[in-house]
């Protein structure tokens, strides 16, 4: 097999979406896995809805991924360059091959005579009204106009376009690696414009050529490519290159969470979901588009989740490293009907990524969280604390919410609680629990623990008369972890401080 050589190639108009990042991370995969390259190339040939920044926000994107690019804008490599807008001298002499070889012409017809067109044909029952091999010859060109006036109308600066000539009645065949053999009638497909008159090819030229020359094996991408796949398939015919057509591989829709529809950034900003890798802020309305770097998730368990849409390994096996998804990935795998995006696995799938983290990872984290908020605890301190909360969290700032009580005192005490647990007796009771602990040394959960189970032995109350009413004082409210490792972390001065507290303001 010669070498795999693979390429996405994303346009500048904006954020990245999910499902670009996908289609990234199925070509890097599939590079990997073959021992081939992957490249990243910029379609900026559309000049109209360029967006400043989506570029370097893209490469952002893809780097925080994980998914870096063996040749590409930045690093260079030996076919570029990889900006179409810097190739633009390479696509007029294609379009011009195309011209002389019978496969394109000129086509001069205004926006009203085109408009004109369309209507007639919608008025003429049964017919896609489309510029193709049963319209043009009605049309303004260099097929329906004698030499003399196509030349000159090139001559004088008049608008053109380039268009491909669809052979009549002819079967393409596109050989795709999912969906197997996809037959096309020639007579569907429209005499696409491959050239504009303001020295641009479109997309469907640029691509072709691009992908050629830079020897492109296989071409996997969204399944909104597949009506123009025909197309390309016959570029590569009328050019010359058809031993080189790469292998397609036409990748299945994201869908809504429903499964109605393709997933998009409404359903998100709708149910509160980020769509976006990272956050984007749109330069001209200066709205801000969540991402799912600022929502807190790791960029294994992002990458992790988009990877099991779509593809399947076959296994019951749902938590994947980089290294092993390169090792099990094959296109064979993955299915041709839509995936349905779940929020609530995305989440499932950072917790799991939470708990596989080592403390330290988890606490150095933490400590920054902590940080923002004006609050310096040490390191020993935030390890014990992430060690025992992190099983409740599926995020790192859920993490430090949950666990704030252990690093600023409780100031004001849930009401509805105290109200169901907090009795005449409960002050009497914590008064004695807190003369007991300060006899305690050492002062750690297990010792906690016993001096607890004697204090209920001798004194006849049970858990349910003493528990409710400690961890109101320590918490604030009637949540946490169990109150002997609360006590423990936060240490017997602490303890005493807030039960002293909670029995002073509580009780009045």
């Amino acid at each position: 097999m010669s070498h795999t050589r693979v390429r996405f190639a994303p346009s500048p108009t904006g954020p990245l979406h999910m499902g670009g990042v996908r289609t990234a991370l199925y070509n890097y995969l599939f590079a990997k896995k073959t021992g081939g390259k992957f490249l990243l190339r910029i379609e900026d040939t559309d000049q109209k809805r360029y967006v400043d920044g989506a570029e370097e926000y893209i490469m952002e994107a893809l780097k925080w991924c994980g998914i870096l690019w063996d040749e590409g804008p930045d690093t260079g490599g030996g076919y570029g360059p990889y900006r179409q807008s810097e190739r633009k001298d390479l696509y007029h002499q294609y379009a011009l091959q195309l011209i002389k070889s019978g496969h394109a012409y000129y086509a001069f017809d205004t926006p009203e005579e085109l408009d004109a067109m369309r209507k007639q044909l919608e008025a003429e029952k049964g017919s896609n009204p489309q510029y193709d091999s049963s319209s043009r010859m009605q049309m303004r060109n260099s097929l329906t106009l004698s030499d003399d006036e196509g030349n000159h109308l090139l001559g004088s600066q008049e608008h053109y376009v380039i268009r491909i000539r669809m052979p009549e009645d002819e079967e393409v065949l596109v050989n795709d690696l999912i969906r197997g053999e996809v037959r096309v009638n020639s007579n569907l497909l429209d005499d696409k414009v491959l050239f504009k008159s303001d020295g641009m090819p479109t997309y469907h030229l640029a691509n072709v050529v691009d992908d050629y020359l830079m020897k492109i094996t296989h071409v996997i991408r969204g399944e909104e490519w597949l009506p123009s796949a025909p197309l390309h398939v016959m570029l590569y015919r009328f050019l010359g290159w058809e031993t080189a057509t790469p292998r397609f591989a036409h990748l299945p829709l994201l869908l809504k969470p429903d499964g109605n529809g393709k997933l998009s950034k409404r359903d998100g900003d709708r149910l509160g979901f980020p769509v976006f890798p990272l956050q984007w802020k749109d330069p001209n309305t200066a709205e801000i588009s969540s991402g799912y770097r600022e929502a807190g998730y790791f960029p294994e368990a992002f990458v992790n989740m988009l990877a099991l849409l779509g593809w399947n390994p076959g296994t019951d096996q749902e938590v994947f490293s980089m290294e092993e998804l390169i090792h099990e990935f094959s296109l064979e795998r993955v299915g041709k009907s839509g995936s349905k995006f779940d929020p609530e696995k995305a989440k499932w799938f950072n917790h799991q990524y939470l708990q596989s983290k080592s403390i330290g990872e988890i606490s150095q984290q933490v400590a920054a969280q902590l940080e923002k908020n004006g609050i310096q605890a040490d390191s020993t301190k935030i390890e014990s604390v992430a060690a025992l909360m992190r099983q409740r969290a599926n995020f790192i700032d859920e993490l430090c919410e949950q666990s704030m009580f252990f690093f600023k005192a409780p100031e004001t005490y849930d009401p509805t609680f105290a109200k169901k647990r907090w009795k005449e007796e409960t002050p009497g009771i914590l008064n004695e629990v807190s003369g007991l602990l300060k006899e305690l040394n050492p002062f750690d959960a297990q010792t906690i623990d016993a001096a607890l189970h004697h204090y209920m032995e001798e004194s006849g109350h049970g858990a349910g008369k003493i528990m409710p009413g400690l961890r109101l004082a320590l918490v604030g409210s009637g949540t946490g972890p169990d109150v002997k490792d609360i006590m423990a972390i936060i240490g017997k001065e602490e303890t005493i401080s807030r039960i002293e507290k909670a029995v002073l303001i509580v009780s009045h």
